[in-house]
């Protein structure tokens, strides 16, 4: 009996989504924020995908944006050379970072405390937010514009990706680099997995996981089509991928073989990401929507219902999976 994957679809974004991210699960469920060109990040119901609110204040495209993991904090890096910290429950604005050319990435530490910023003018800024009026602690070595940054190792290591083809590894206390991976084409995504140590990283039409610690290679596997971002799932059965073809492919983690593709934007996909509970995959497209994607298809889960009509009993029935068409903001 086939089944038929029916994405929800979150519009209300005007220009192309090019960053998501998850909040960890919290008593309220967990939740989901997205970075779009059109300069207007705007925070979801992560299982559903409903709007709960947009950040007002960037006044240029946003490009990298982030939650805590208790989804009371969010962070945001733009065109306008600002990152800024939110206060997630209220929305309200709590601290501009002013920077010296275009931000991609924000990323918050464990506890919350500490804020790590990375963009075009190829250095790491860690800002203490206890601190505001404090200047940030500054790494360099980059080359080229930094596209990712991300806190590792129980926050005592950095993970940077750059347009100089690299990915390198800091020690945040000697500010030095530990180890540094070449490439022959720009790393295009980067997703850290902590437990386990895994990181995922997309360039050309290779995904590739490496051990976070060492930056040993475990695997690579080659997608039919230029990939743009991939992500784990948590229990690390699978992974999926979106990029030029407009596709998502989803693969078995161990064995490396396609398990399904779906065709559900009308761009290139810029960014997958899992959900925390691993029950969904959220892609954001060049088409300026983001869709809601199940990991197990025929499941009820969120705005998901099976619809499995009696008379349907031949073997070439489809399962008529029927969600909401579209959740506007």
């Amino acid at each position: 009996m086939a089944m038929r994957q029916t994405p929800l679809t979150c519009s209300g974004h005007t220009r192309p989504v090019v960053d998501l991210a998850f909040s960890g699960i919290t008593p309220y469920g967990y939740f989901l924020i997205s970075a779009c060109k059109d300069g207007k990040p705007m925070l979801r119901q992560g299982d559903t995908g409903d709007w709960i609110g947009t950040f007002l204040g960037h006044k240029g495209a946003v490009w990298g944006a982030t939650l805590n993991k208790e989804a009371t904090k969010a962070a945001t890096a733009a065109a306008d050379f600002t990152a800024k910290v939110w206060d997630a429950v209220t929305g309200d604005e709590v601290l501009t970072l002013a920077h010296k050319h275009i931000v991609k990435s924000v990323n918050f530490t464990q506890d919350s405390n500490f804020l790590l910023t990375g963009g075009n003018d190829k250095v790491l800024r860690i800002y203490d937010l206890s601190k505001p009026e404090a200047d940030p602690q500054e790494i360099a070595g980059h080359t080229s514009a930094i596209k990712k940054a991300l806190w590792c190792n129980n926050d005592q290591q950095i993970l940077s990706a750059a347009d100089d083809k690299t990915i390198r590894l800091w020690d945040k206390n000697t500010q030095e680099a530990v180890h540094t991976l070449s490439f022959d084409a720009s790393v295009t995504s980067m997703e850290y997995i902590p437990d386990g140590e895994i990181l995922v990283i997309t360039y050309g039409r290779t995904i590739a996981f490496y051990n976070a610690h060492s930056l040993d290679l475990i695997k690579t596997v080659d997608a039919p089509a230029s990939i743009h971002s991939a992500s784990l799932h948590p229990e690390k059965d699978f992974f999926v991928a979106g990029g030029d073809d407009f596709k998502l492919y989803k693969y078995d983690y161990t064995t490396k073989e396609e398990m399904e593709s779906y065709k559900g934007h009308f761009g290139p996909i810029h960014t997958v990401r899992f959900s925390p509970d691993g029950e969904l995959y959220a892609s954001g497209s060049e088409d300026g929507t983001l869709r809601l994607w199940q990991t197990a298809v025929g499941k009820t889960y969120g705005l998901w219902k099976c619809v499995l009509p009696e008379e349907l009993s031949s073997e070439n029935s489809e399962v008529l999976y029927c969600p909401p068409a579209e959740i506007k903001a």
